[in-house]
């Protein structure tokens, strides 16, 4: 079935009105589907007086119901949902907003400070809504009321955004009357492998439909092949799962298994706490009585694991079944540990990016063999060589996973970049963003990483040459190369390799202090190595092969 997620929704919201959709924390605030859906239909309502369809809303902002809610607005108004990475300083904010053409944007009083510094630089955001936590928004942007002054912002005295309660707080079970289209879209922005964030442009239909259609991929099952078929599926409480997100919901993993959730009828439940905190994670399943939780690889893994051995028998976890795992790989050392400490549960690790859902996946049990990036490979994908060639299984070629069927449109406003990602074999369409693989002779697929110099640390990808110029803006770097190195924790950690000018001097700290100033946190570098020696070819080109040995013999 074709279906547009706004519509989705609604149709959960009248089957099971009094089932919770929404959960904060251990004893933070609940939302049942009715009064998720009202606050939803508030925020619809008021986006559509003041912006078209198609036009972009931005949710910037941590796990939290609210981001849930905009979501479902946006959605329902037609509008394109943007993803914000919270951890994004001024300038790559700047970018991402300008770039997706945002006109609105959903963002947590925290972020004031920064939206504050770029609001003069996005021309063509007309609104900022502000969320914040109670009545005090003294740290906030937002006035009590607000006007909307001749440039069409909410503006009263020094305050330019309108606070989020002003438009959802009464909620309203009147809901906007418009025709809703399967192909309305969402945009995935993601680091790619080349160059600043891409915008993937998924169609509701599509990325819907990649998730499962309504089935379940760990037990097998079909998509929902009618309306009717998919009510009494959501008004079948056994079937809802109440999934925690441990990885942010602006990211794919996140979002993704969130929006799978609640399309099936379940619920999502946040924490209160910024970055993983394990033990306020395990008490709020319990609280909450979580079913399933997202993860992305061993960044979330291991210290989940480790407040299981250290809290022996703390927690009732024996309604927790599921584990899902997303982004990067996930050891087997880990995934082992883990069932020792929840032998009843399910360990699902599937391969997909942002680009692409269910390139694979391989269930774990207690009583399975666990192998180190072995997937069984999806339906609609093949693995191709670089020049188009379909690898047969068991040859022991290395290949490109492709997928086919339901995959984006390609990214936004940048025709070279989805012509690379975006090919056309054999007469279908393929989503191929770069992972490289070999097929075994059963059909199964050994995962051996990006082909690309992109880094991918604990699911969030890094750019190398971003990092490498912002290095070299230091007065005593004369050159500088960032890759990739294998690491049990972060999967692959960011490590400068770096040539001092002639009698400079200057130290990991220093570099590493002077990249954490102007981007990201996860973008610096957890170790810089020095060396004499040139990093490029004779043709100027960067050689990424030397600098990686130089890195991980100084690692």
């Amino acid at each position: 079935m074709d279906w547009n997620l706004a519509d989705l929704f609604e149709l959960v919201a009248d089957t099971v009105p009094d089932r919770i959709a929404l959960a904060h924390g251990v004893d933070g605030p609940t939302r049942t589907w009715r009064a998720f859906d009202r606050n939803a239909n508030a925020l619809a309502l008021h986006l559509a007086r003041n912006h078209r369809p198609s036009d972009k809303l931005a949710l910037y902002a941590y796990n939290r119901p609210e981001f849930v809610e905009a979501l479902s607005g946006a959605m329902k108004a037609r509008m394109v949902p943007v993803n914000v990475n919270y951890r994004y300083r001024e300038e790559e904010l700047v970018y991402l907003l300008d770039n997706s053409d945002s006109t609105a944007v959903v963002y947590e009083s925290e972020f004031a400070d920064r939206v504050a510094k770029v609001r003069d630089r996005l021309p063509k955001v007309k609104e900022w809504i502000e969320i914040t936590d109670g009545e005090d928004a003294s740290a906030g942007l937002a006035g009590a009321r607000s006007e909307r002054n001749a440039s069409g912002v909410h503006e009263l005295g020094n305050a330019f955004a309108i606070r989020w309660d002003e438009i959802v707080g009464a909620g309203t079970d009147e809901r906007l009357v418009l025709r809703r289209d399967p192909a309305d879209l969402l945009f995935m922005y993601t680091g790619g492998t080349t160059g600043m964030p891409k915008g993937v442009m998924w169609e509701h239909r599509a990325l819907y439909n990649s998730l499962g259609g309504g089935g379940n991929a760990v037990l097998g099952e079909k998509a929902s092949e009618s309306v009717e078929e998919h009510r009494e599926r959501v008004a079948n409480e056994a079937r809802g799962q109440r999934l925690l997100p441990a990885c942010p919901l602006m990211h794919g993993t996140g979002l993704f298994t969130a929006i799978n959730a609640l399309g099936g009828g379940g619920a999502i439940v946040t924490i209160k706490a910024k970055s993983l905190d394990a033990e306020e994670l395990w008490s709020t399943i319990e609280a909450r009585r979580a079913n399933a939780c997202a993860i992305v690889g061993d960044a979330f893994a291991k210290p989940m694991l480790k407040a299981l051995q250290e809290n022996r028998g703390r927690w009732d976890l024996s309604k927790f079944v599921l584990l899902v795992s997303s982004g990067v790989m996930w050891s087997p050392q880990v995934k082992q540990a883990l069932l020792d400490e929840l032998p009843h549960a399910l360990l699902y690790d599937s391969f997909g990016s942002s680009e692409a859902v269910g390139f694979g996946a391989e269930l774990t049990t207690k009583a399975s063999t666990i192998s180190l990036g072995k997937f069984r490979i999806g339906p609609n994908c093949k693995v191709f060589t670089p020049d188009g060639k379909e690898v047969e299984p068991g040859c022991g070629e290395k290949g490109y996973i492709a997928r086919s069927g339901p995959i984006p449109l390609g990214y936004y406003k940048d025709e070279k970049k989805s012509a690379e990602t975006f090919k056309t074999y054999q007469g279908r369409r393929w989503s191929i963003p770069g992972d490289w693989c070999t097929v075994n002779a059963d059909g199964t697929i050994v995962l051996h990483g990006r082909g690309s110099v992109c880094i991918n640390t604990a699911g969030e990808k890094v750019y190398p040459e971003e990092v490498e110029e912002t290095l070299k803006t230091h007065p005593a770097v004369a050159d500088a190369l960032v890759v990739g190195v294998p690491d049990e924790k972060w999967g692959e950690s960011v490590t400068g390799v770096v040539r001092l000018e002639p009698g400079a001097n200057a130290t990991e700290e220093e570099l590493r202090g002077h990249v954490r100033e102007r981007l990201a946190g996860y973008k610096t570098p957890k170790r810089i190595v020095f060396t004499e020696a040139s990093m490029r070819a004779p043709n100027g080109k960067a050689d990424y092969k030397s600098a990686k040995r130089i890195a991980i013999a100084g690692a």
